[in-house]
């Protein structure tokens, strides 16, 4: 797995934690980050990790980054690149080049509030749920076959920040689920839709395990 971060990579921790944990037949061969300062950079170098930055703001075009980051990336070869927090959009020819096996996580229950500010857009719409969603990137923005989902209360007298810290704190628990059971081959994408072979649910309740 190569980790794409832009800021303080407790996803990509909660990722490379697992993996050791739990003998997934991975490993993190690298965590690349588009921002230099990011602290996620020190966390991946801590847990022995090679890092690289490709500074979005060092290329006029952004064709001219997704090149750049492209290279970077496949100097490691890997089987999965995981978007962790990664907060630049990639351009349609780079998606392709990483088809079925870019991964990111998004804070909201999609194809509910794709986009930014997804917890002050819950709040004022009086959702009930909030959550998070896996799912295989396509070339539209937080779109793309859906991998797993967990789903949060939004309790009376919620704030955005409250609430940003329940959904990110779920997705802790299942942003490593789904590479675990995607690298073990319990889910699948076939035809645009991801198949779980091991039968299990594609869904939990927040801190509930779905495998």
């Amino acid at each position: 797995m190569v980790i794409l971060i832009s800021g303080q990579g407790s996803n990509m921790e909660a990722v490379v934690k697992a993996c050791a944990a739990e003998q997934w037949p991975a490993r993190v061969s690298a965590v690349i980050s588009n921002r230099p300062q990011a602290p996620g950079l020190a966390l991946a170098r801590a847990h022995g990790i090679a890092t690289a930055v490709v500074d979005h703001t060092r290329y006029a075009q952004r064709a001219d980054f997704d090149h750049a980051l492209a290279a970077a990336i496949d100097t490691h070869q890997p089987d999965w690149v995981v978007l962790a927090g990664f907060m630049r959009v990639l351009g349609a020819p780079f998606v392709r080049r990483y088809e079925g096996r870019l991964l990111n996580i998004h804070p909201s229950l999609l194809p509910a509030f794709p986009g930014l500010h997804t917890h002050r857009r819950a709040l004022a719409a009086g959702c009930a749920l909030a959550g998070a969603t896996v799912h295989f990137v396509s070339a539209e923005l937080d779109h793309g076959p859906i991998v797993l989902q967990s789903a949060v209360p939004v309790l009376a007298g919620d704030t955005e920040a409250s609430l940003a810290a329940r959904v990110l704190a779920t997705e802790h628990d299942i942003y490593p689920q789904a590479l675990r059971r995607l690298i073990h081959g319990q889910l699948r994408l076939q035809e645009g839709l991801v198949l779980a072979t091991d039968q299990q649910p594609r869904w939990c309740w927040a801190g509930q395990e779905a495998a």
